[in-house]
């Protein structure tokens, strides 16, 4: 006679932080573990973290410089001894925390001579400046140094075509994930069918987040990856006929589905999908989250002609905004 394996009894997963370190304001370190794991699970949620932590947490970067006077970036100005090139470079490296999704405006005014950091900045109350000693320039002589600069919150990298950049406004390329790097281990323990893993997360930062806040963003986003993936009675959550048809009425949470199941699962579905799945413009990104509008159901209250209405979204907003909806989802919104 066989006998069944005997059964692991079942324990809930926890992590916690085992080492963190401060080897500056733009240098911060963590290291986590999390377990127990059945066996090849610790490696699964390792490559998804490392890539989440790297590509999907979000922190904010200057994207634009704007000074008189100023023809092109490789200019030099009298006084200065840096060029305008290298105070561009200086700017971007500065590392800064947004509270907002909105677009920050900040200030340079410096008259010389002296050191310009990042802590004579003027910056609104959303933005924190991890470093205030971060160089951006020197002025040797008695001449006013001012430069407008815009702070975007973002993830990931933006880089910028030179050619736009005339007349003393610059446009940056911006770095704005605050993840440095990010590695994992996995160790085993046990034996047989008893073989548990503990999985080992190492996170790097610039200061604009810690490696904890790194790591709990890095995991909500990929929750909000995987939760359109979702099934019900191994059917699509979506609306077949909707998407064959073609039709203009798209999908509404009131609108009967084919069995109260499916209906509930689509409206749960939708209302825990954030809009960063639609991959949005900032312009159109923004507007939505000033409108209060977080999630794909959020978005489904609204016909193209109420998202028209929306200060500064205009006709172009609205057509990425009904095309993502299209490409991601299979959502035709109402007209």
């Amino acid at each position: 006679m066989v006998h069944d394996e005997t059964p692991v009894p079942a324990r809930i997963l926890q992590w916690r932080c085992i080492e963190s370190k401060v080897g500056g304001k733009r240098l911060h370190y963590g290291r986590f573990a999390a377990s127990p794991f059945g066996k090849g699970q610790a490696g699964t949620v390792g490559i998804a973290l490392r890539r989440a932590l790297l590509g999907e947490v979000e922190g904010a970067s200057i994207t634009y410089a704007k000074s008189k006077g100023v023809i092109h970036e490789y200019s030099t100005l009298v006084g200065i001894r840096e060029s305008i090139h290298d105070i561009l470079i200086n700017s971007r490296e500065i590392v800064s925390r947004s509270d907002s999704y909105e677009t920050q405006t900040a200030f340079i005014h410096f008259t010389g001579p002296g050191d310009v950091t990042a802590g004579d900045i003027s910056i609104p109350s959303t933005v924190h400046t991890i470093d205030a000693s971060q160089h951006i320039a020197t002025v040797t002589k008695t001449i006013p140094l001012d430069i407008e600069l815009r702070i975007e919150k973002d993830r990931g990298y933006r880089i910028r075509d030179s050619r736009e950049s005339q007349n003393g406004e610059f446009f940056i390329d911006a770095v704005f994930t605050p993840v440095r790097n990010a590695s994992y281990s996995v160790h085993s323990f046990g034996s047989g069918n008893r073989i548990r893993e503990i999985l080992f997360i190492e996170v790097w930062t610039n200061g604009g987040l810690t490696p904890e806040e790194a790591l709990c963003e890095a995991s909500r986003n990929l929750i909000d990856l995987f939760i359109p993936f979702s099934r019900v009675e191994g059917k699509d959550l979506f609306d077949e006929t909707n998407v064959r048809n073609g039709s203009d009425r798209g999908y509404s949470p009131s609108r009967p589905a084919s069995t109260d199941t499916d209906a509930m699962a689509k409206e749960l579905t939708f209302r825990q999908t954030s809009i960063d799945q639609l991959e949005l413009p900032a312009r159109a990104y923004n507007c939505l989250r000033k409108m209060n509008i977080h999630t794909i159901s959020d978005i489904l209250n609204y016909s193209q002609e109420d998202l028209k209405r929306i200060k500064n979204f205009g006709n172009r907003s609205v057509e990425q905004v009904v095309k993502a909806l299209e490409e991601h989802f299979a959502i035709r919104l109402p007209r």
